[in-house]
């Protein structure tokens, strides 16, 4: 369904669209609450965002009315899958993945508190509820997305935006429940985190979902395929002893289309328009066509953000029109500043995470954005249990992390980063694509003089030692060998 949109949506042509046409038509002559249908949904959620897809793209409402019956009928009681296992011959209770909170199908959407069960499936389902919402206008949908929302992003959310730990039901456990070297964080779930958070924007302007997408965007997702397109990984873990590396291909090959239909979808995230004007809630270079009520708006955007914190938009208008142009202010900055024309704007204020401009644009007016971009050291909640005593790297919206390829001296779990440690920055372009890298001096455990003892009573001592730090999005495309994000933070 996704494909045929997708295909009507770049060529205009209808022929794999009305094929997809016929075919949702057939499901939902099998699935509904007549008395001559089943009572189902799909154990893998998905199709209730594509049929809000095909919707948008037919606009046959009875499409839209098929994701809701299956988003509604999710979880309530009779349960389906009890009904289904009965009907061929098995024990409801010998269900292969324990319980039904592995498909999000406990409970009916709208009574869950917790993010449960498979990643990706959970992501797929949160985000047709927040279409459905919006589409619809159900409080009671966006009210759920929101618990939902909070028991990811406050208690389950790697710092790259990774999401699941578990490789036994590849997703979630309890909350807090964190581990780096044996994260699951499946590159779908955070392709799913992405479009999801991007929902939730839309539907509710508030950048704390604009900052999470951009953080899996940037950190979690772009980890998932390599610099020269050719290799993926499955798992994105935060820790690696040297074995961890990505593949051609899986038996299971749902990441490498799914990151590249984000990757070719990106420019869809950058921008949205309202009623009183235009939202610019990515920053890179590039040039967006929109509309503004009847007024065609051209915005050229130059900046070399990630890298640096500088975004120049210059507006080409049909004719000066007023209008707000909101700026998002990315949660990881505590300091900025905006010019219009090359005049600082004094009184700007971030609403949730946005700065508002509201004039009468001219064609060729010019408004700079210059966000603050220092490194900033990350310590995560004392309930993450597994770091306590460790700290993270992140400039910007990325996260970074230390190869073994580029500190080769010691094991990276013996590196320690004091307190005043001091960074400098510097900008590689003939590595790995173009990078900043971040070196400091760190310290290092010194073990010389251990011998074969398994214990000892003296201290620990340190030496001195210089590390260099890389964005996490690019490990793995040089030489094999150790990878780690968080690292021993020096009592002194």
């Amino acid at each position: 369904m996704e494909a045929a949109v997708a295909h009507y949506q770049a060529t205009g042509k209808r022929a794999l669209l009305e094929v997809v046409s016929r075919y949702a038509d057939y499901i939902d002559s099998v699935f509904g609450r007549d008395a001559n249908q089943k009572r189902g949904y799909g154990g893998h959620e998905e199709i209730e965002l594509a049929l809000v897809k095909l919707y948008h793209a037919t606009r046959e409402e009875r499409y839209l009315r098929l994701a809701q019956y299956f988003v509604d009928e999710r979880g309530r009681a009779p349960h389906y899958y009890d009904a289904e296992a009965r009907a061929r011959g098995d024990d409801p209770r010998r269900y292969p993945f324990g319980s039904y909170e592995y498909v999000q199908a406990h409970v009916p959407v709208r009574e869950q508190n917790a993010v449960t069960g498979h990643a990706v499936r959970a992501m797929y389902l949160y985000s047709a509820m927040a279409d459905l919402a919006r589409e619809t206008g159900d409080e009671s949908l966006l009210k759920a997305c929101e618990r939902l929302w909070h028991s990811v992003c406050h208690e389950r959310l790697y710092l790259t935006g990774g999401i699941g730990p578990s490789a036994s039901n590849e997703g979630f456990t309890e909350a807090y429940d964190l581990p780096d070297e044996t994260a699951y964080a499946e590159t779908c779930a955070a392709v799913g985190l992405v479009f999801w958070n991007h929902r939730m924007l839309l539907l509710t302007g508030d950048g704390k979902y604009a900052d999470v997408l951009e953080r899996a965007l940037y950190n979690g997702a772009l980890s998932g395929v390599s610099l020269d397109g050719q290799r993926f990984f499955y798992e994105n873990p935060l820790a690696s002893r040297g074995g961890h590396h990505r593949q051609g291909w899986f038996e299971c090959a749902c990441c490498p289309p799914n990151i590249a239909r984000l990757i070719a979808s990106v420019g869809g995230y950058f921008y949205a328009t309202d009623t009183k004007g235009v939202w610019a809630h990515l920053y890179a270079t590039s040039k967006a066509h929109l509309t503004v009520g009847d007024s065609a708006v051209q915005i050229q955007q130059i900046t070399h953000y990630p890298w640096a914190g500088e975004v120049a938009l210059t507006l080409q208008l049909s004719q000066p029109k007023h209008f707000a142009l909101r700026l998002r202010v990315p949660g990881w900055c505590d300091e900025f500043k905006v010019r219009v024309n090359a005049q600082i704007v004094l009184d700007v204020t971030v609403e949730r995470g946005y700065v508002s401009l509201t004039r009468a644009w001219q064609s060729g007016d010019v408004v700079t954005l210059s966000l603050e971009m220092p490194v900033q050291t990350v310590r995560a909640n004392s309930n993450v249990r597994p770091m306590l005593g460790r700290v993270a790297l992140q400039r910007g919206p990325l996260v970074y992390c230390l190869e073994s390829v580029d500190n080769v001296t010691t094991p990276l779990d013996r590196l320690a980063l004091p307190a005043n440690v001091q960074w400098q920055m510097d900008h590689r372009s003939d590595l790995l694509g173009g990078i900043t890298v971040l070196r400091a001096e760190a310290l290092a455990l010194n073990d010389s003089d251990w011998g074969e003892a398994l214990y000892r009573t003296q201290p620990d001592s340190y030496a001195p030692i210089e590390i260099t730090a890389i964005p996490y999005c690019v490990w793995d495309n040089r030489a094999p060998g150790e990878m780690r994000v968080w690292l021993r933070s020096a009592l002194r």
